[in-house]
């Protein structure tokens, strides 16, 4: 060996047990994905793992494949895949749903609330910077749903000047808000 050489594991020699899960994957590979892929309503990824375990139950069963004949081993390989993905799929319905666009969707539901909340809070703050006649109308008017008419016959004043007010006192909101109604002006 010389100075600057690193030292490699030598490869493992296969083992009887690994040539015949090898050739049993080459035999009845196919088969058992084709039944686990309908199993797994065509997750190919969930069929394959499942495929792969029970591959593994059978490299953990020896006596399984130590019958000699391979044929008879694809009923025992099918009924031990149909078994994990009746387990897999009993497991997954007993767990809580994964997170996935209906989780978003109610994210993005509570945080428009909370930006509603806040442009409410930023609103009554505004407001309370107008001059009481001002406040009067756009109360009665935008946040209690008044007609003219109706705003006009509450305050004792003419339909005329309530239309006047609601302008007069929206504009000063504007300034007051300005990211709010950027687009109104």
């Amino acid at each position: 060996m010389t100075a600057g050489s690193t030292l490699s594991p030598a490869p493992r020699p296969a083992t009887t047990a690994e040539h015949e899960l090898a050739a049993l994957q080459r035999e009845h590979g196919r088969p058992l994905f084709a039944m686990l892929l309908r199993l797994c309503d065509g997750d190919r990824q969930r069929a394959e793992d499942l495929a792969q375990e029970t591959l593994v139950r059978a490299w953990q069963h020896p006596e399984a494949l130590s019958a000699g004949d391979f044929a008879s081993v694809r009923p025992w390989l099918l009924t031990v895949g149909r078994r994990l993905a009746i387990d897999a799929r009993r497991a997954r319905q007993a767990r809580p749903a994964e997170v996935g666009d209906a989780g978003l969707e109610t994210a993005r539901v509570c945080a428009d609330h909370a930006e509603r909340a806040a442009a409410a809070l930023d609103v009554r703050e505004a407001v309370k910077t107008l001059t009481p006649e001002h406040r009067d109308v756009l109360v009665l008017v935008y946040f209690q749903g008044a007609s003219v008419a109706e705003a006009a016959t509450a305050l004792g004043i003419p339909p005329g000047t309530v239309k006047s007010r609601a302008y007069y006192g929206l504009r000063a909101l504007r300034r007051v808000l300005p990211g709010y109604a950027a687009d109104l002006r």
